[in-house]
């Protein structure tokens, strides 16, 4: 379970007419209803997988990491954060952690250097890809696989097809046919499931799978957090408490949240939440916008907003109690650097001060603030935290009146792009 601290009143948040939004938003989420049901396969996925799904994920990955040095996944937004979020946070700073198989990422922007650069440190290794695309004709992945699948064809002719996975829709756009035309081992982004919610798919699992971690235990700790964010308790679900707590806050004039982490390694925890809640919040002129701060290396630097810019933003810091590895402050015979009175603590108990005297600071600034504290960061507490604020953003976007699962914005820099490069049909 999630520890949840608030610097105000969860009784002024949770007013009697709130509770009864809530207990509305919590019934039609249960019972697939309201805005955007269509796409709420992943509320129940982690207690009805299958295992037959959970064992060809595994095995399909047991064979990237036979036959491959690096996988290459091919996506972007919810086809790649997912994945890139699990991979940082579970792997060491400077190695694989003796893992076979490096993951990298392509089609996530359109840079010819990376791209480039890229192909240039395939050379010599070997190689898969794994392609993420529901509709197979997303811009930036698309022209990311042109060059890949011509650098596979290039390097190992009609083997290409043995070492090319693809994950799209069941049915229906380009890469189901290009798949069947190749041969091409096919993985289904399900259809009520929208990319940002697909962490626990073939999406997110497969890469995290090739990587060496284990998808049955992040599983676990999704289904842990589904079971326990079932109930509707606004005493004790922390799901609903945060949701509650960020709306109440957005109505009070505070519509910035800054998530703060004191783990340099949780940044893609950071992004994959910013894109979580911004692509589903931030839509009719509303929503709360999410932004991110690394302590305390950003107290040198944005820390000074935080402290005194203007009083529109709230944080809320991701807190791991248990780290897997640390340090202790030895004493040194010459104090020449006068830290001799920090003897005998580790950094991770530094950082936990830090985080209370960052607290103390921020809240005298007039900085509202919530805590989130997760008891060390492996598979099963990563699962759960995903799952935790998923479920808390369906309930965030439905108390703003928004359809949490939809993204028509995100549409319209795309056809202005088309018209400039004088697309067919734009």
């Amino acid at each position: 379970m999630i520890e949840l601290t608030y610097s105000g009143s969860f009784e002024t948040v949770l007013t009697d007419e709130k509770k009864a939004a809530l207990k509305e938003i919590h019934d039609n989420l249960y019972n697939k209803e309201g805005r955007g049901s269509d796409f709420l396969g992943w509320l129940d996925w982690p207690s009805t997988v299958q295992p037959e799904f959970m064992e060809r994920i595994q095995k399909t990955a047991d064979v990237i990491q036979e036959k491959a040095e690096v996988l290459v996944v091919i996506g972007i937004g919810g086809s790649y954060l997912g994945a890139k979020a699990a991979l940082t946070a579970l792997s060491p700073y400077f190695s694989k952690g003796g893992k076979k198989t490096e993951v990298l990422f392509a089609g996530h922007q359109v840079s010819g250097e990376y791209l480039k650069q890229l192909l240039t440190h395939l050379d010599g290794k070997e190689v898969m890809v794994n392609v993420i695309s529901k509709s197979g004709k997303t811009t930036e992945p698309a022209l990311a696989f042109r060059f890949l699948k011509k650098y596979m064809e290039d390097r190992y002719g009609d083997a290409a097809a043995e070492r090319i996975i693809v994950t799209t829709d069941a049915e229906k756009g380009a890469l189901v046919n290009l798949a069947i035309e190749n041969g091409y081992e096919r993985f289904v982004v399900p259809e009520d499931v929208g990319g940002r919610y697909s962490v626990f798919t073939a999406v997110g699992l497969l890469p995290i799978a090739a990587a060496g971690f284990s998808v049955s235990q992040l599983m676990a700790g999704a289904k842990d957090a589904e079971e326990a964010y079932q109930a509707f308790d606004p005493e004790t679900n922390t799901a609903i408490r945060y949701a509650a707590a960020r709306h109440y806050l957005y109505t009070e004039g505070y519509t910035t949240e800054v998530m703060a982490t004191f783990e340099p390694k949780l940044a893609y925890v950071q992004e994959w939440w910013k894109q979580l809640f911004g692509e589903s919040e931030g839509k009719e002129g509303k929503g709360i916008f999410p932004a991110s701060v690394s302590f305390t290396t950003d107290l040198h630097s944005m820390g000074q907003y935080i402290q005194d810019g203007i009083r529109n933003l709230f944080e809320s810091f991701l807190l791991i109690k248990e780290s897997n590895e640390d340090l202790t402050v030895f004493e040194a015979e010459n104090d020449g650097d006068e830290l001799n009175y920090l003897a005998g603590i580790s950094l991770q108990e530094f950082n936990h001060v830090a985080y209370k005297g960052t607290s103390s600071a921020h809240l005298d600034g007039g900085v509202p603030q919530m805590s989130l504290t997760i008891e060390k960061m492996d598979e099963f507490h990563l699962g759960h935290l995903f799952y935790f604020y998923m479920i808390s953003c369906a309930y965030s976007a439905y108390l703003l009146d928004i359809n949490p699962f939809d993204q028509p914005g995100v549409e319209d820099y795309k056809n202005n792009i088309f018209k400039l490069l004088e697309k067919p049909g734009y």
